[in-house]
Parts: C-alpha cells; structure tokens; sequence
C-alpha cells in the first residue's frame, strides 16, 4: 500500500509538504496556524511546542518527552529520541490508532537556535530520518520549524536541505 494515493489528481497537503523532506520552516504564524488546521483536517495529531521557551538542550528534551508523550526510561539524547520516534514510526505510542501521522510543530526554533545551534540543527535530524521510517508503517512524521527571521536557515537534515513551506518559498513572501 502506498503511503499516498498515486490516483488522487490534486496531491494532499502533507504531500506537498513532505516532497521537500519532512521538515519544513515557516515564518508567517498564519500561514503556520492554516498548514495546522490542515494537517489536523487529514487526521494528524498535532503537537505545538513554544521552542523560544527552551534555555538549553535539557529544556528542549523535557519539553519534547511530556509534549510526544515518551515512555520513563528516554534518557534526553539525541541517540534516545531517535529511539523514541522509530517507536513512534511505528505506532508503538505518541499516535493515536486513528491518526494519520504526527505533526510536531515548534514556534519561536530560531530563539533556540540562537541559544543552541549545535541542538538545534540536531533536533531536525530524527525527525527527518524516522519520517522515513514511518512511511513504511504506513505512518506519517512532519516536523514544522517556525522562525520569526525570514532568513533563518539550516544545513540539510536527513542529508536533504530544509526547504521554506510552499505559501512562502520566495523571500517576497516572506517580506525579504
């Protein structure tokens, strides 16, 4: 079974989105908050993280294991979230039975990426990387990067460059 309809003549959303790679950068929090509605429309559980709340990278794995909802013995590393998400790749836990994929969606990531750069271009990386993973289950992984800097920029991740959200891929749509 594919994990898109090759039949379907205007491709979904999350098609569109997960073309570029799975994770994708936004600037315009409305045009974030729609790519939300629309992911939850499909049948993703979307979880929303404020990154600009996150001092450090113990911040970030605190957040990140209540928010995706990680089982007790994820010891916040990077190797441990990978971990984690194959398992939620794979259905284990953090998707719901009825849920289409998960949509972790991280507002305020250049804030943290100023703080933490070094974790914060690792964080993108599992995502990328169990996306992949998940497809195989059937499941779908996006991960959506917000940045208040139209210019905010990361090395590819999943050794694929991360790419602007479709509504915003010219810089003139970003106001730059």
């Amino acid at each position: 079974m594919p994990a898109f309809d090759p039949a379907e003549s205007t491709p979904p959303f999350d098609f569109v989105l997960m073309q570029n790679g799975a994770v994708s950068l936004y600037w315009d929090l409305a045009v974030l908050d729609d790519a939300c509605i629309r992911l939850s429309a499909l049948g993703y559980r979307v979880v929303r993280i404020e990154a600009d709340a996150w001092c450090d990278a113990a911040s970030m794995f605190d957040a990140l294991a209540v928010a995706l909802e990680l089982p007790g013995h994820f010891r916040r590393n990077f190797d441990a979230l990978n971990d984690c998400l194959s398992d939620v790749a794979a259905g284990d836990y953090g998707l719901p039975a009825d849920a289409i994929g998960l949509a972790l969606v991280l507002t305020g990531y250049d804030s943290f990426a100023a703080t933490e750069p070094v974790a914060a271009q690792a964080l993108a990386d599992p995502f990328a990387d169990q996306s992949r993973t998940a497809l195989l289950f059937g499941h779908r992984l996006i991960c959506l990067l917000q940045s208040d800097n139209p210019r905010f920029d990361l090395a590819p991740v999943g050794a694929q460059a991360v790419a602007w959200n479709p509504a915003e891929w010219l810089d003139s749509q970003r106001g730059v």
